[in-house]
């Protein structure tokens, strides 16, 4: 008996067993693309609640599975007369994603977000210098505080370093509603439990969200774009005030292929203001992220860099995430 009719004679037996049929899936093709940024919501309450993330609009190749790390620091800076935020804010997260068949996703995550000095206030007030931006009361305070204040709901919390702000448990299934050559369009849903225990942010949140996810590629070029809808019952999120049921994301975003190893990624995403408690947090947030993916044969390494813009006090100064996908 040949190879050829040893390796048809084996997968004959494999199928005779049941043996899934996804398991028997192409490999994960060199290089292949890993679509938007791996690139959570910044924005102080967004980032510490369900919001959409931007997905890819295209299936992946039946049986594929991705497993992932990112690490997050971040900035937070807001100074008006209703509430005062300056504080750090980072976050690890672990994950992975099976394309069950042709049309079905599924995806579960979890990520730890706590403070730290991460040393960023040098960093975002040299950027500001830099760029003529104002400071926006940033050189009148000490540097690596540590500070949250809404006065009109009874909120002081002071040097709270290295306390956990959230952990969260995220499940994400997808349905493929249209695929070619070009575009892709799907739906997906998400389940979101987060439980911290204990300490000045001890919570207990359970929150459901849905989106619709569109991409389009030709050559080198990528486009994406993503709409969603989150849902809580729970005004308990990062902190004792109102916050609203329901709040609208969306984005958009473009990759380019240097080469088959070097990406570059822009992204623009825009948040639903969460809160009417206070003006600027009933506000959108806006973020702009501008990110690098390297491709080795199976995985990649990407980095991204995030800054608010428009309204300087209802978004994180500045964060940036480094992430590590490797896909089987």
């Amino acid at each position: 008996m040949n190879k050829s009719s040893i390796t048809l004679y084996s997968l004959s037996g494999l199928a005779a067993v049941g043996f899934p049929a996804t398991a028997l899936a192409a490999p994960v093709s060199p290089y292949a693309d890993y679509g938007p940024l791996k690139t959570y919501a910044q924005s102080p309450i967004q980032s510490n609640s369900l919001t959409p993330l931007m997905r890819h609009g295209f299936s992946y190749t039946p049986g594929t599975v991705e497993l992932y790390t990112t690490a997050t620091i971040a900035s937070v800076w807001a100074h008006t007369e209703e509430y005062n935020a300056d504080y750090y804010q980072n976050a690890l997260s672990i994950g992975s994603q099976w394309q069950i068949n042709e049309k079905w996703l599924v995806a579960l995550d979890y990520t730890w977000r706590f403070t730290a000095n991460n040393h960023l206030d040098n960093v975002t007030t040299a950027f500001h210098d830099f760029f003529g931006i104002g400071q926006n009361g940033r050189d009148e305070v000490d540097d690596h505080s540590f500070d949250l204040s809404v006065p009109e709901y009874g909120i002081e919390i002071h040097d709270f370093n290295r306390e956990t702000l959230g952990n969260a448990f995220t499940l994400y299934t997808s349905y493929q509603l249209l695929e070619t050559e070009r575009h892709g369009l799907s739906i997906g849903g998400s389940i979101y439990y987060n439980y911290v225990p204990s300490g000045p942010f001890e919570t207990s949140n359970f929150e459901q969200a849905v989106q619709l996810n569109y991409g389009y590629r030709r050559d080198k070029h990528a486009f994406y774009a993503m709409l969603g809808l989150s849902y809580r019952n729970n005004d308990n999120v990062l902190v004792d005030i109102p916050y609203n049921t329901v709040a609208l994301a969306a984005g958009v975003g473009y990759q380019y292929q240097l080469t088959p190893k070097h990406r570059l990624l822009a992204e623009y995403h825009i948040y639903e203001g969460t809160t009417d408690a206070a003006s600027d947090l009933s506000q959108p947030s806006n973020e702009i992220l501008l990110g690098y993916r390297y491709h080795f044969r199976h995985s990649a390494i990407e980095f991204s860099a995030v800054e608010n813009i428009f309204n300087m006090d209802n978004s994180t100064d500045i964060a940036f995430t480094l992430g590590y996908r490797y896909r089987f």
